[in-house]
């Protein structure tokens, strides 16, 4: 489920997936048979401020209501509200849409195959399902040769022999020296029409997390990348302030979901950090 502005800590619209059996196995809670996905097209037809579109895929539905944005103070108001919309379509229309619907959501998984001693990346995966959209990439990276080929078949060249992807970049800032006010330009990133990538720092923070209260310097990192942030985004870092350089706070924003925070949640027990095998 998506649709909650962070930032503004209200709900701008609320989204719900209905999917077709194909796909699913015989224990998924939600699972639809075609005549199910025609029950609800046809009920939510009946609802004016519903809108109703197919899943990229074309075996399932997506409906969405957008809203005149509610005051929601964290996730949790905001899928009381998704529920509380899902009643009142019930009751309108006649059809138990609560029965059938599973929560709309955002998956983004990324992996990156990084040689630290050059630092240059070796390859990089990255599978994103939107609400509205599906990506994947599969790079192989040729670094001495500086270019790169994908597994769809499209390629190009590198502006460099020590190239980056967008997960990579994350431990290249942790290596840096971030002085106050500073402002950083690379082109290091793989796909020369990404770059260059501006690193600049904000300031400094004290973050209270599931760990512990830390000392944190704020970095902001704008990318380019048409495709993903329809030109430039950006990405918002608190990394800390001891030698660990541990990201503690990550701020993106992703389309069709708007901002996401990742707030970190477990440092590690058997972390390599140098600081931390010092201190033991």
């Amino acid at each position: 489920m998506t649709g909650w502005d962070w930032l503004k800590k209200q709900s701008r619209w609320v989204g719900f997936d209905f999917d077709d059996i194909t796909g699913h196995s015989d224990k998924h809670k939600q699972k639809m048979s075609q005549e199910n996905l025609l029950e609800v097209q046809k009920a939510s037809a009946e609802i004016p401020w519903v809108t109703l579109r197919k899943s990229t895929s074309g075996k399932g539905l997506h409906i969405y209501v957008h809203l005149v944005p509610v005051p929601t103070v964290n996730h949790i108001e905001h899928a009381a509200l998704a529920r509380s919309i899902l009643g009142k379509m019930s009751s309108l229309t006649g059809f138990d849409f609560t029965a059938r619907v599973g929560p709309m959501s955002v998956t983004q998984r990324t992996v990156s195959w990084l040689d630290p001693e050059r630092m240059a990346v070796m390859r990089f995966a990255k599978h994103e399902r939107r609400i509205l959209a599906r990506r994947d990439e599969d790079v192989e990276l040729y670094p001495s040769e500086r270019r790169w080929r994908a597994k769809d078949g499209e390629s190009g060249e590198s502006p460099t022999d020590a190239p980056l992807d967008e997960l990579s970049f994350i431990y290249f800032i942790r290596t840096l020296p971030l002085g106050s006010d500073s402002t950083l330009s690379f082109s290091r990133h793989f796909d020369a029409q990404r770059s260059p990538t501006t690193i600049r720092v904000l300031g400094h923070e004290e973050l209270t997390t599931a760990v512990g209260t830390i000392n944190t310097t704020v970095v902001e990192m704008r990318v380019r990348d048409p495709e993903h942030y329809r030109g430039e985004g950006t990405i918002r870092f608190s990394i800390s302030d001891d030698r660990c350089r541990i990201p503690v706070r990550i701020e993106s924003t992703i389309p069709d979901a708007g901002t996401v925070v990742l707030t970190l949640a477990n440092a590690g027990g058997d972390s390599l950090c140098t600081a931390r095998l010092a201190g033991r």
